[in-house]
């Protein structure tokens, strides 16, 4: 059997064996969790193919061509008087000379939306010879345009007019939002929520303010005029599940709900909208968000189909019979207009118990939705407008931009009143993005969506022409899929309504500027052959002059503009590339997230650098080429005679928002140099570029400053929100410090294991020495921690508990630079929470040995996160964990085989003395209250808003993501995780309990166990 000797020496060679065993299963297990998150992160990149299209001005512009004084002719109607409205309003704006007869014949039997239409006759006696009476008011308005912009109202004569798509939608406009400068004022409310009518809903009955509905009702009327006069002919109207009582379905609603009254009220107050929008020949669709809920509606269909079941037909039926109940009601009603990829409190009305959910997310819930809403749709001679607006949720998540996921959800789904409604960027409405060529393909009726407020380039405030983009997609489109019948083009909608300027269409601020985007889209609609500079030059001469020489200025001034947005809002290299990370494809700008954020996160701006990095010069650069950009459309515009602008006001507003453009871009400017030397500062760890970083960084301080001066509290020209910005130079002027901190911190480490390493070979008597030398022997050899801090005296035992919590206090604060109290009461508080529990269980045995072997493995682990912290700090820390992904992929191996060493190494140190199954109960029971008690705290606050305030104090992912969807839904995070991760951790507490609590029969000695130390630890 062998000697006592020979049995000890066997034992320490198992115990080795079984050691390194343990140490390749952890660093196997930390390069999986490496794998996955490096899977998870999916960061790359590769070309694409931008929209085409070169902005010009025209080349000749002569002057403006005066009409005659033009007397009509016409039959009865509602639609052709609205027509003879607007020219008559035109001709009296305008100077003519002689006349002319114009007769307008309408045929019968006409298709009620066939605007085409014949300019037939003489100058002297023109006449418009039309199928229908749209056909006649076309033409109508098409003369009435041409007055308006300088043109030979009769130089169509004896040609035949046919609009190329038949289907031309707008949105609400800005009808019915209160002009507040006092909501747009603070800058910060980044609803998407229009409050369209909010001060004619009422929270009580009548439900309706008869005077602020009658107001809103004239400025609908005033809208559906103007737009109509463009060329639209269909209209976005919000609501639907405001608008029924879903008396058709038993139960919904109790007799006496308020939700029943309201409905009917509001029902009768904007009926009135819809039958006007009838009579002018205006399609009206409701639009909605699904899941769209009500309290009372949840509850029903929670209790019936056992939750928000959105793959069941029998819950769309529910909604079926809601459009049954509304359509008997409202006959003007065309048909539904449905969202399902954007939903929540940002689009929600605070104290309105009407709100969307984000529950269509698979493929067959789609398609189960469609069918009812089609076959609703087909049996009352409606329609169904599906968008394909998905935004990364879900399986249905990249629906809008890969022709695959098109086709698995929309595959075969057909039905004649199906129309597919489609963003004709291949993502939103951004600059440098392709062609969505999900638009090509199907078998379904296809719109095309166009944004004209651009919400991510200045939301009008900067003009922004977008002709000949507009102009190639729709010819490229038109080409390749015969199936598009239409276009629905935004006048005012997308993104917050009050975080930007505070521009509404037709009505307040310089929305002339975001009227040409509307003008384009609709023109080329009906004709995609237009010349889009003549466009252009036609809307010039329109709201601003008819001398030729102003006209040519503004034109080319126009023809400027994209430079000055693809420039100065983007940053070329990255905005080439078409980038994918965490599942999603994050949009060509990102350094600006979004709208008015100039985000100031680690994780977008390193990967921008990472992508821009050969072309480090020209993505720096571009700033001060849409400054130049600026600066020309600046002297265009300004050096215009001022007596030749038909109102002053409008040529200031022009000047005044090239002054706004020009300063904000110089902002941008500069931050884009601070933040892409300071990256190019932890690539390369370069004094050159961590001195161009201090200069970029004083500049943009400096630019940053004057700019709040300048328009903080101007509602029309909004600074831009720098709150992200101004954190991350909060933390990239701290990286240095915390990079020489870390170096410190390590020194004194290494100080310590030398003076250990010292002592064992001189066998000193030191208080310091020996706890350092007991920490290293506990935590690399957790079976010898008895023996290692045998003989510890108190100054020894008080260091070893002193020394790895200051090191884990002080790593933990460097790490976060000084900024975090969120990050530190998490991880420290986990930890306390473990520690604690354990010498709780162990409450009545000296902890020494335990407390040596956790504070031994925490100082390993600090050890490891301060040498990643060395080189450039926090921010060069952030910097390799999104860039390098070998330095990412070695430090989370060595990170997760150390964090779970901890639980490894005490319940081996515990087994010495307990046996291994009471070890294991212990150290699962206080890992599991470690894991329960953060995360219940985390479920109570609310994880959104506990992830928000981490990542604000941290600036690892964009500032703006809790401040749209959050962080949460952007990620796809269940909002109940933390509570489930208490679950798990409580789950783990009994299981732990169960093991320690049931009593061993007698101890043995085995390999787990190590010296012979007597009863001293």
């Amino acid at each position: 059997m062998g000697t006592a000797s020979e049995r000890t020496r066997g034992r320490a060679r198992l115990r080795g064996l079984i050691a390194a065993a343990v140490v390749v299963v952890l660093l196997g297990a930390g390069a999986a969790v490496a794998v996955g998150v490096g899977d998870a992160l999916g960061i790359r990149s590769e070309p694409a193919e931008r929209m085409g299209g070169t902005p010009r001005a025209v080349a000749d512009i002569g002057p403006a061509v005066t009409p005659p004084r033009i007397v009509v002719t016409a039959p009865g109607g509602e639609r052709i008087r609205v027509a003879l409205d607007e020219l008559d309003a035109v001709l009296d704006e305008r100077h003519t000379a002689g006349e002319a007869e114009l007769r307008v014949v309408v045929g019968t039997g006409a298709d009620a939306a066939d605007d085409s239409y014949t300019l037939a006759g003489d100058r002297a006696a023109p006449r418009i010879e039309a199928a229908g009476e749209a056909g006649a008011a076309r033409g109508l308005y098409d003369i009435a345009a041409a007055v308006r912009e300088g043109r030979d109202v009769f130089a169509g004569l004896g040609r035949s007019v046919v609009s190329r798509l038949p289907l031309r939608m707008t949105d609400l406009g800005a009808v019915g939002v209160v002009a507040d400068p006092a909501q747009w004022l603070p800058g910060t409310d980044y609803s998407h929520a229009s409050k369209a009518f909010a001060d004619v809903l009422l929270p009580e009955a009548p439900y309706i303010d008869e005077q602020a509905l009658a107001t809103a009702y004239d400025e609908y009327d005033a809208y559906l005029r103007r737009m109509l006069a463009e060329g639209y002919n269909a209209i976005a109207f919000p609501g639907f599940v405001e608008f029924t009582a879903f008396a058709d379905v038993d139960g919904v609603y109790a007799p006496g709900d308020d939700h029943i009254s309201r409905a009917r009220a509001l029902r009768a107050a904007f009926a009135p909208f819809w039958e006007r929008a009838r009579r002018l020949g205006v399609k009206v669709f409701l639009r909605t968000d699904m899941l769209t809920l009500t309290t009372p509606l949840e509850a029903y269909l929670t209790q019936r189909f056992g939750g928000l079941d959105t793959e069941d037909p029998e819950l769309w039926k529910v909604y079926a019979a809601g459009l049954d109940e509304l359509y008997r009601a409202e006959p003007a009603l065309s048909g539904v207009l449905i969202r399902i990829g954007e939903a929540g409190r940002v689009y929600d009305v605070e104290g309105w118990d009407y709100y969307s959910a984000l529950a269509v997310t698979t493929p067959k819930a789609v398609r189960t939705m469609l069918q009812a809403f089609t076959a609703q749709a087909e049996r009352t001679g409606r329609e169904v407008v599906f968008r394909t607006w998905s935004v990364g949720v879900g399986a249905v998540g990249d629906m809008h931009t890969n022709p695959a996921s098109y086709e698995a959800v929309l595959g075969g789904v057909d039905s004649p009143a199906l129309i597919v409604s489609t963003k004709y960027t291949l993502g939103d409405f951004y600059s440098w993005l392709p062609l969505n060529d999900t638009l090509l393909q199907g078998d379904q009726r296809r719109i095309v969506e166009f944004q004209s407020r651009r919400e991510f380039e200045s939301s009008g405030a900067f003009p922004n022409d977008l002709g000949a983009e507009y102009s190639w997609a729709l010819q490229r489109l038109l080409a390749g899929n015969p199936h598009i019948e239409g276009i629905w083009a935004w006048a005012q909608d997308g993104g917050p309504w009050r975080a930007g300027p505070m521009i509404l269409y037709g009505r307040t601020g310089f929305w002339q500027l975001a009227d040409l985007d509307s003008r384009l889209a609709v023109r080329l609609a009906r004709d995609p052959a237009a010349d889009p500079a003549a466009i252009t030059a036609g809307w010039a001469r329109d709201w601003f002059s008819d001398d030729p020489a102003t006209v040519r200025a503004i034109a080319e001034a126009m023809a400027l503009s994209r430079t000055a947005i693809e420039q100065g809002l983007y940053i070329q290299p990255f905005a080439e590339r078409r980038v994918s990370a965490i599942g999603l494809e994050p949009p060509p700008m990102m350094w600006i997230f979004e709208w008015d954020i100039l985000t100031g996160d680690s994780a977008v701006l390193d990967v921008v650098y990472a992508i821009s990095k050969d072309r480090l010069d020209e993505a720096i650069g571009g700033g001060a080429a849409a400054e130049d950009a600026v600066g020309r459309m600046q002297g265009l515009v300004a050096g215009t005679d001022p007596s030749t602008w038909r109102d002053p006001a409008l040529r200031e507003a022009f000047l005044g928002a090239l002054d706004y453009e020009r300063d904000s871009l110089g902002l941008l400017a500069d931050y884009r140099s601070m933040v892409l030397h300071q990256a190019a500062w932890h690539d390369s760890l370069s004094g050159e570029e961590y001195g161009a970083w201090r200069a970029a960084r004083d500049a943009f301080e400096r630019s940053a400053a004057a700019h709040l001066q300048k328009y903080a509290g101007d509602v029309a020209h909004p600074a831009y929100n720098l709150t992200a910005a101004e954190l991350g130079v909060q933390r990239g002027d701290r990286d240095l410090a915390m990079a020489w901190a870390a170096r410190v911190l390590l020194a004194l480490l290494g100080a310590g294991l030398l003076a250990g390493l010292l002592r064992r070979r001189r066998r000193a008597d030191s208080g310091t020495r020996t706890a350092v030398g007991a920490l290293w022997t506990a935590a690399t050899r957790p079976w010898r921690a008895d023996e290692a801090v045998l003989g510890l005296g108190r100054a020894g035992r008080m260091l070893v508990v002193l020394v790895p919590s200051v090191l884990l206090l002080t790593t933990r604060v460097v790490q976060t630079s000084f900024l975090s109290w969120v990050h530190l009461a998490v991880t420290l508080g986990s930890w306390a929470v473990f520690v604690g529990v354990l010498l709780l269980i162990r409450r009545r045995r000296r902890p020494w040995a335990l407390l040596a072997v956790l504070g031994g493995v925490v100082a390993l682990r600090c050890v490891l996160t301060l040498a990643a912290l060395s080189f450039s700090g926090p921010g060069g820390y952030w910097f390799a964990f999104w860039t390098d992904p070998v330095r990412r992929t070695a430090y989370i191996t060595a990170a997760v085989a150390l964090f779970l060493w901890a639980f490894v190494a005490s319940g081996w140190a515990l087994a010495v003395r307990i046996g291994a199954r009471r070890a294991a109960g212990a150290v699962l029971a206080s890992a599991g209250a470690a894991l329960a008690l953060p995360a219940a705290l985390i479920a109570l606050v609310g994880l959104e808003r506990a992830v928000t305030a981490w990542n604000d104090q941290l600036g690892v992912l964009p500032w703006g993501l809790s401040r749209i969807l959050g962080i949460t839904v952007y990620l796809d995070i269940p909002a109940a995780t933390a509570g489930y991760l208490a679950g798990a951790g409580t789950a783990l507490v009994v299981v732990g309990l169960s093991l320690w609590l049931i009593p061993s029969s007698r101890r043995r000695r085995g390999v787990f166990a190590g010296a012979d130390v007597g009863t001293a630890a």
